[in-house]
């Protein structure tokens, strides 16, 4: 990038780890230019549809080279068009994006795959990719960059799930979460005049501390940050109203970037004098071994971690043909 910004003074920077020391010199780095844009991907055939907005517009923190991740996604879960919710089979209007930086050659040689990642974006048109280093302590960029983002090419979409490409969610059973929510919100609004619908939820941790051991992913030094984070979402996948989407692009222009994206969406809507919800059916941490093979033991969830693109394939057919055996 030949981007100008200032390097914050810190003392002691030299004895950081390098992805820490690289994180500070460029913190101050919001802006990036999008390579691969779409910028009609609210407008596009909604028409057709009948509908203006998506309910849910879908997020999803991918890497150039993670296209069995993302492919598996849009074959399953993340599938953009209309969808049935599981119970009371109403249907709303899924939208799903891919979020990329640009392979980063500081975390080893990489295949040139840009002329794959260009076919890939013609052919499905979900691609979102900026001219930033793609590593673990820029995963906040794409937050930052992607509420910019919506909030020019899809400001009316009611509510946003963003997460990782190795999650696993049940899209159907969400969307009858937040059918749910938006009709309390609606019945609420007649009583109270609030127009704004302030709904974040996921894996809540509370009084979690930074990592102090240098050698482990997490590592915040003492100087960048003390005390105790704010209640946060825990990573994998968290969802939350559109219109909270464009406050929290509003406030994080106050809140200096940190290196742990969950924890910055928790420092955001601290921020706001908000706190993240908790929903038992955010499982972040999996399901005990027992049950992770058993698709009845999934009726609860709504999101689960860490499955591979195979395994999101099995399980997506495993509960398409259990609808009615549990």
């Amino acid at each position: 990038m030949s981007q100008k910004c200032s390097v914050p003074r810190m003392k002691d920077l030299n004895s950081l780890p390098e992805q820490m020391k690289a994180f500070v010199r460029s913190m101050h780095c919001r802006e990036y230019p999008l390579l691969i844009n779409q910028p009609g991907m609210c407008r596009r055939n909604n028409s057709a549809y009948g509908l203006e907005t998506p309910m849910l517009f879908i997020a999803v923190k991918s890497q150039v080279g993670n296209f069995e991740n993302r492919q598996a996604i849009r074959e399953t879960w993340g599938h953009s068009g209309l969808v049935k919710g599981e119970s009371n089979r109403r249907i709303g209007l899924v939208r799903t994006v891919f979020l990329l930086g640009r392979q980063d050659s500081s975390t080893g040689p990489y295949p040139d795959l840009s002329n794959l990642l260009d076919l890939e974006s013609q052919k499905y048109g979900d691609i979102l990719q900026w001219d930033f280093r793609d590593t673990f302590f820029n995963l906040t960029l794409k937050d930052v960059l992607f509420w910019n983002w919506i909030q020019q090419y899809c400001p009316t979409a009611m509510f946003v799930f963003k997460g990782d490409d190795d999650v696993f969610v049940r899209t159907g059973a969400l969307l009858d979460y937040l059918h749910k929510q938006w009709e309390e919100h609606r019945l609420w609004r007649v009583y109270t005049n609030e127009t704004e619908l302030d709904l974040f939820v996921g894996d809540v941790i509370n009084n979690a501390i930074p990592n102090r051991e240098p050698s482990t992913k997490y590592y915040i030094p003492e100087q960048f940050y003390k005390g105790v984070y704010p209640p946060y979402a825990g990573g994998g996948g968290v969802v939350y109203s559109g219109s909270l989407a464009l406050r929290l692009k509003e406030v994080s222009a106050r809140v200096r970037l940190f290196p742990i994206d969950d924890v910055y969406l928790g420092m955001c809507l601290n921020k706001l004098g908000l706190s993240p919800s908790h929903h038992p059916g955010f499982l972040t941490f999996d399901l005990p071994e027992t049950d992770r093979g058993n698709p009845c033991a999934y009726r609860s969830v709504l999101l689960v971690h860490r499955r591979s693109p195979r395994e999101m394939l099995t399980l997506w057919k495993q509960l398409q043909d259990l609808r009615n055996q549990c």
